[in-house]
């Protein structure tokens, strides 16, 4: 079975590590996949991973997340995905020029839905659309009603990566749950039981966003380390979104679409003498290096949801101080996994990270429950093969 993916970020992150991890599991069971895919570091990743490597300079979305949706200056960002456009379709038509028989089109999130559907029409295939961040299904506007009106009208399945994600969604969708999948090494094991150093040491993993709470990160290290002089170290890993050079950046940056955040927080350091306290990692290609380090992990997020980042430190027995309101059992469980602050705001998160810090018993009592929970959710092997099933279930159809 040929199953041509589609990938909006050209920036190596969750998403794209996720569906990696999946390939290298759906292979076994001879599935053959295409990607198209921006040009950058998640399109270096796929093609690395033996996956066939269509890049393009863009593709056009249309954002409606919780997050990201359109408002004031950001519908100037329309503008550039009608840019894109005829560098999508072009993509599309490259890849059909390949004279391979796609069975199924997979779009890695549903803001690619108008070119999935452009690639439903050209390849005459059905359609899964991947939902990996939170949509404003609560809000009753058009241009909501028309997306979900289009993805139930367009898609033939339908994959929420979790329950907070189906939660914002609405009810009378059709939908599977499946949680991202996660490959960790045998040796993660045996982590928790490790002699550590007297520093705790405390990440935020992932691509530099300040909807990610990198500056809440910064302000609760400063609270920790200068203020209430604890032994703490933080780790900064990972990179900046878009780029941070020439023309393009500044006006990306004046418009406020776009931040040059390893420059700012560079600057926080500096100001703020935490020279000592704050290690800038940048990327990593792979963090399974980096988590034996680890003590406690942040996602202190505006998204109202837990990345990869949470799940995968679960795996190697590490409790995360996630922002999240009302979380489902699939996310996080407060004083069971890690802890649970209200939103993101530096002093919440300085008051969980203490707790976690100064009681040793109770930081490795959560991340020994939190990696059974990772165990229960997140094996690869197991939901990559629902996805599998979901493949499997159009070949059986008339």
């Amino acid at each position: 079975m040929n199953v041509l993916y589609i990938h909006p970020a050209a920036t190596f992150g969750g998403a794209s590590k996720s569906l990696i991890e999946t390939f290298n599991i759906l292979k076994k069971y001879n599935i053959a996949s295409y990607i198209i895919t921006p040009t950058g570091s998640a399109a270096k990743a796929f093609s690395e991973a033996g996956m066939h490597t269509i890049e393009t300079f863009g593709l056009t979305q249309f954002d409606n997340t919780k997050f990201g949706h359109y408002r004031n200056y950001r519908w100037l960002i329309l503008l550039r995905e009608l840019f894109f456009l005829p560098f999508s379709i072009l993509a599309l038509l490259n890849s059909k020029k390949l004279n391979i028989k796609f069975h199924i089109v997979h779009i890695n999130e549903i803001t690619l839905l108008p070119i999935g559907i452009v690639a439903k029409w050209i390849f005459k295939t059905p359609l899964v659309v991947h939902i990996r961040s939170v949509q404003r299904g609560e809000i009753q506007d058009l241009r909501t009603a028309l997306i979900f009106k289009a993805l139930r009208k367009y898609a033939d399945s339908i994959v929420c990566i979790d329950e907070t994600v189906k939660r914002s969604i609405p009810e009378n969708t059709n939908c599977h749950i499946i949680h991202n999948g996660i490959n960790i090494t045998e040796s993660s094991n045996n982590i928790a039981q490790e002699k550590r150093k007297n520093i705790i040491n405390i990440a935020i993993i992932g691509v530099l966003l300040r909807m990610k709470g990198i500056y809440e990160f910064l302000e609760a290290a400063e609270i920790l380390y200068s203020q209430r002089k604890l032994p703490v170290k933080f780790l900064i890993i990972g990179e900046n979104a878009r780029p941070t050079k020439g023309v393009k950046a500044w006006i990306l940056k004046k418009l406020k679409f776009s931040e040059n955040i390893e420059s700012e927080v560079k600057r926080f350091i500096h100001d703020n003498n935490l020279n000592d306290a704050i290690e800038i990692k940048g990327f990593i290609p792979d963090v399974r290096n980096i988590y034996p380090h680890i003590d406690i992990v942040c996602f202190p997020s505006y998204l109202n949801a837990v990345g990869r980042p949470v799940f995968e430190a679960a795996f190697y027995g590490i409790p995360c101080v996630a922002a999240i309101k009302n979380p489902p059992r699939d996310a996080i469980q407060h004083n069971i996994t890690g802890l649970v602050i209200e939103k993101p705001d530096s002093t919440l998160l300085a008051n969980a990270l203490e707790q976690l810090v100064i009681d040793d018993a109770y930081r490795k009592l959560l991340g020994n429950q939190a990696r059974k929970w990772a165990n229960m959710y997140f094996d690869i092997h197991d939901n990559a093969l629902k996805l599998l099933d979901i493949y499997y279930s159009f070949k059986k159809q008339p």
